[in-house]
């Protein structure tokens, strides 16, 4: 049943293209909103051994819709700041989805204050659509309220990617999985991890520049692997030429990368 949560004031938040879904006809004759590439790989990632999954900051809730119609959790949250946002999507998932088999919540909170200790079970978080810095607080100040709970996260930042893994890096998380998706000429990494209240010693750790990532299976994948992996260490280059910050430490690490095929 839809929850309510100490709605906040609306504030400034990350934007999402038309162009990550696409607008297919179903057989009602509506017109529906289906998963992008972006969202496709994010939601092939979610295994099935969770009790709770959140999606934080929803914004139309497509990618818990998805997750909700496959049953993929016994409940799915829906979190967003903005109380029009989950106004809106209580109306949609009523609507479209009152008889599914997992049950849905929807909650108009600060993603840093998620009701983790109210619930049982493994949860998985998934931060996506937004920059790297804003996931690295929110995975920080998450893990800092709740570390012995079973947490993993599914992120997929826009940007600073090197600053979030970082500090999984510092906060000893497991890694799951990690992917490259390519979408709309943007390539963006995805990653699984968990915490360390939720993983075993035999599970590798979170690499700084990525590790997973660099493994390609196809002609394709290599070519968006090499692709990005040149495209990073551009983009860091241009930093280090138009900033007083010595960042050549990581410049180095990508170039010391080695494309796996």
């Amino acid at each position: 049943m839809p929850v309510s949560a100490g709605c906040v004031r609306p504030f400034s938040k990350h934007s999402f293209s038309i162009r990550d879904y696409e607008i297919i006809p179903d057989k009602r004759g509506f017109f529906i909103l289906k998963l992008g590439k972006r969202l496709k790989q994010i939601e092939s990632m979610v295994t099935s051994d969770y009790s709770h999954i959140w999606d934080c900051c929803c914004d139309h809730g497509l990618l818990g819709a998805a997750l909700l119609e496959r049953v993929a959790a016994p409940c799915i949250h829906f979190v967003d700041r903005v109380p029009e946002i989950i106004s809106e999507l209580e109306k949609k998932l009523q609507r479209f989805h009152s008889d599914v088999a997992s049950s849905w919540q929807t909650h108009c909170i600060d993603v840093a204050v998620l009701p983790i200790d109210q619930y049982d079970g493994k949860h998985l978080i998934i931060l996506a659509g937004v920059g790297g810095e804003l996931i690295t607080q929110l995975v920080s100040t998450i893990y800092q309220l709740h570390l012995t709970a079973q947490i993993d996260f599914l992120l997929c930042p826009v940007r600073h990617q090197f600053m979030l893994r970082q500090q999984l890096v510092n906060l000893d998380f497991g890694l799951q999985n990690e992917m490259l998706v390519e979408e709309n000429q943007k390539i963006y990494e995805v990653l699984l991890v968990s915490s360390p209240a939720n993983q075993d010693d035999m599970q590798p750790r979170v690499s700084p520049v990525g590790e997973l990532i660099w493994q390609a299976d196809t002609a394709d994948q290599a070519k968006v692997t090499v692709k990005y992996l040149n495209k990073v260490i551009r983009h860091l280059q241009r930093l280090q030429r138009g900033n007083n910050a010595d960042i050549q430490y990581v410049i180095d690490a990508y170039r010391s990368v080695k494309i796996r095929s």
